[in-house]
């Protein structure tokens, strides 16, 4: 067993001249973060500083920034000694500066963006454009060479850097955690994602915890704890941590060379064992901890304040330079301090000693392929999803769980893509109660911690990553198809909300993406929602929620997709159509519990293209206009509708009624709104414009009035949804609870439609009395009256 921690010594690593040439870097480096942060113009400082040089708004972070470019210039040294396939996630999102510092330093930058060249001219552009309008934002995001993660928000790098790391052989993630990141619920748990990472046949993942001691205004908690309880936290997680600490570059410098050489040969170690040797233990990877000043060789006072290694240096530093001539000549002394005319030859370009510590071509960490996978995508090998058709004689004529069809299909997806080793589903343990359970067949549970005899389906191979950590599937995820790869993530519906902020982020990246030229279309997020809010007999209120679509659609609409498949066949199609799909979020809400069957194959093809249709078979106004139009989106409303339906005919048989089924719940936006949307005449003549119109909704009903508040026929539209009753029950009392059950949708058709004159009040008794029955049967015998559980369509 490797010793479980180690505090490198000062070595003589770096010979007098490596020393020289990579501290001057670093000093470029941080030279450049900084004018970044205050600099409008006069970049390499030919002429004394004047107020107009500096930008009226100083925006941007510089605390962290000198760590991480020190970080940086010391990884590639490794990747040019050891050519190693290596790419940088940052952590400490806001130290943008130095990753734009370190990108146009080492060429990638400009490449990507050819007026930002490498000389005087192309740094003025690059300190102008950061945190300005019109520029680069002050964190890191799409529009950053080398990045894969949106740096607004912290906790989500190092379950990136994993899921990059997956199914990634050759591939080194360094991943620089921000000790305040190291606070959050997310990153807390990424450091278990240790135990699913398979040396065999994924790649390696170093973190690198930042310990620069602060917060934006507090100390942080893993820089105020003794070194031996973080030692032991590190080595309780299950890895070999390294430390490297102090605040004076020549030692630290050689410190964190020695260092860095001791990880790689475990990195090399850990690998050759799994793949020569055969080893299948969990190894204890290594990691880095890297203690030093926030804000290093930034001014130590200002004003008789401390700054340096201080809270004050995490944002700017100091301000009003425009405005005050002794804070100017501070910033003039501060630039001055990294000797720039050392740095940069008479053009402005870094001298050749420098660009020669860079490594070359898509080895440079800003040109890393992986880093903007879509370079890398491969299209998946998918089975004709026609056929896993479930034989429907007639509509309602079968019965069928339909994830469990859906999981027959992933099943073969899974199959027919192993040898690519492309393809992942994630779930938070519930691959097998989301009926997901085919999957099993092909492949295991991915583990690689202990394991027991009795244990099933776990497996250093295995393809179904499960955790219970919401945060932990949808990071792999994200980090596993920004990469280039392709996969599912299957959730309880009310627990997805866990990572509405994930989701959030991850919107973000592709809108930004879509708008970065350079970036290649990546495989989209595919989310899986079932155990959904209407089937929760036994787990109650608290697993009731259907709101992450609402979440969801505040995102633009060129990136969100939300569909409700009625059954299995139109589930495959939807299934087929998103694994297809590149550059969205689509959400798929589909219940688990068996339940009728709609729609042939051929059928279910047609309607899941259109997204929206009238049913033929359940409507009886062919021969002119309808009295009243019934609208569902969700496998149990359109139950509940279709039961209304049966109801009414028995009860009003002279009643004409439409009933049209949702899909794709964009179709109900303006097309202005949103790239499947309906125009005003085709959703009129649907819809009708003077009708009235009762929609049962899966999730809550305000959204529909959303979607459709400016369509002509909108003062007509009456929507049923959940409207937050429930508890453990029977399934057809939740419907009831929340009045979208068939009696209720019958009895707003009633109150809707003029002309049924006396004839109302004896119907609506009718419908009273049955919710009456319903209720007192429920409470004697625990389950649904017979008449709801056997009820069959019979047209």
């Amino acid at each position: 067993m490797q010793q479980a921690a180690r505090q490198a010594q000062p070595e003589h690593t770096l010979s007098p001249e490596e020393l020289r040439k990579m501290n001057a870097y670093w000093r470029a480096a941080n030279y450049l973060s900084v004018g970044q942060i205050y600099l409008l113009d006069n970049p390499l400082l030919r002429e004394p500083l004047r107020p107009e040089h500096v930008k009226p708004r100083l925006l941007g972070h510089w605390g962290t920034a000198p760590g991480l470019s020190f970080i940086y210039v010391h990884l590639n040294r490794i990747i040019k000694a050891r050519d190693v396939d290596m790419f940088f996630v940052t952590g400490p999102g806001h130290g943008a500066p130095a990753l734009f510092a370190n990108t146009w330093l080492e060429g990638s930058y400009s490449e990507f963006y050819t007026d930002v060249p490498l000389n005087g001219e192309g740094m003025r552009r690059l300190f102008r454009q950061f945190s300005f309008p019109g520029g680069v934002p002050s964190h890191t995001a799409a529009e950053l060479p080398g990045s894969i993660n949106e740096g607004g928000e912290l906790g989500y790098s190092l379950v990136h850097a994993y899921g990059a790391a997956f199914d990634n052989p050759d591939l080194v993630v360094a991943c620089v955690i921000g000790d305040g990141e190291a606070e959050t619920g997310p990153l807390a748990a990424s450091w278990h994602s240790n135990k699913f990472l398979n040396p065999a046949r994924d790649g390696a993942v170093l973190p690198i915890l930042h310990l620069n001691g602060y917060k934006i205004a507090s100390p942080t908690v893993l820089a105020r704890i003794p070194h031996e309880e973080l030692e032991s936290l590190l080595v309780g997680y299950g890895y070999t941590p390294y430390f490297v600490e102090g605040d004076a570059p020549e030692r630290m410098h050689q410190q964190m060379a020695a260092t860095l050489d001791r990880i790689f040969d475990d990195i090399a170690a850990i690998q050759r064992r799994a793949r020569r040797e055969g080893a299948k233990e969990r190894p204890r990877w290594p990691m880095l901890v890297l203690r030093s000043p926030k804000g290093w060789t930034g001014p130590k006072e200002v004003e008789g304040q401390k700054v340096e290694g201080f809270w004050r240096s995490h944002q700017v530093p100091f301000g009003e330079v425009r405005t005050r001539p002794e804070h100017l000549q501070l910033l003039e002394q501060w630039l001055k301090s990294y000797r720039p005319e050392e740095l940069f030859d008479e053009n402005g370009a870094p001298r050749a000693e420098l660009l020669d510590l860079a490594p070359a071509g898509p080895r440079r960490m800003g040109a890393n392929p992986h880093a903007n996978g879509g370079l890398l995508l491969r299209e998946l090998d998918l089975p004709d999803f026609r056929d896993y058709e479930v034989e429907v004689p007639r509509p309602g004529g079968a019965l069928n769980e339909a994830t469990r069809t859906m999981g027959v299909l992933l099943r073969d997806v899974m199959k027919r893509n192993a040898a690519a080793c492309n393809f992942r589903v994630m779930g938070p343990d519930e691959t097998g109660s989301n009926r997901l359970s085919a999957l099993f067949e092909t492949t295991g549970r991915a583990w690689m911690a202990e394991r027991l005899p009795e244990d099933l389906g776990l497996s250093p191979d295995g393809r179904v990553m499960e955790v219970l950590s919401e945060h932990l599937c949808q990071g792999w995820l994200e980090g596993y198809l920004i990469t280039g790869r392709h996969g599912v993530f299957s959730c309880y519906e009310a627990f997805i909300h866990i990572v509405d902020s994930m989701f959030n982020q991850h919107a973000k990246w592709l809108h930004a993406m879509k708008e970065t030229p350079w970036r290649r279309p990546i495989a989209s997020l595919n989310y899986l929602l079932t155990s959904h809010v209407w089937r929760q007999d036994h787990n109650g209120f608290s697993h009731q929620d259907p709101g992450f679509i609402d979440v969801v659609l505040n995102k633009k609409a060129d990136i969100v997709r939300i569909y409700f498949p009625p059954d299995a066949n139109t589930l495959l199609c939807v299934t087929d159509r998103c694994l297809r799909s590149r550059n969205l979020v689509n959400v798929i809400v589909e219940g688990k519990q068996m339940a009728p069957q709609w729609l042939d194959m051929d059928s279910a093809i047609k309607h899941s293209t259109a997204g929206i249709g009238i049913w033929e078979w359940a409507s009886n106004d062919h021969d002119g206009a309808p009295d009243v139009v019934m609208a569902c989106a969700g496998d149990v409303p359109t139950l509940e509708t279709l039961a209304a339906v049966d109801v009414l005919r028995q009860l009003v048989p002279s009643l004409k009624i439409r009933v049209i089924n949702v899909v794709d719940l964009m179709t109900l936006q303006p097309k202005e709104e949103h790239p499947h949307g309906l125009g005003d005449r085709e959703f009129d003549s649907l819809f009708t414009t003077d009708k009235p119109v009762i929609f049962a909704y899966h999730g809550y009903p305000w959204l529909i009035h959303r979607l459709t508040y400016r369509r002509t026929n909108h003062k007509n539209l009456h929507v049923r949804g959940y409207k937050e009753e429930g508890t453990t029950t029977t399934p057809f009392d939740m419907t009831v609870r929340n009045d979208i059950d068939r009696f209720h949708l019958a009895g707003d058709v009633i109150d809707r439609v003029p002309g049924l004159g006396y004839r109302a009040a004896h119907i609506k008794q009718h419908l009273r009395d049955k919710l009456i029955e319903h209720e007192m049967y429920i409470v004697e015998h625990g389950q649904d009256l017979p008449e709801v559980r056997e009820w069959k369509w019979p047209y």
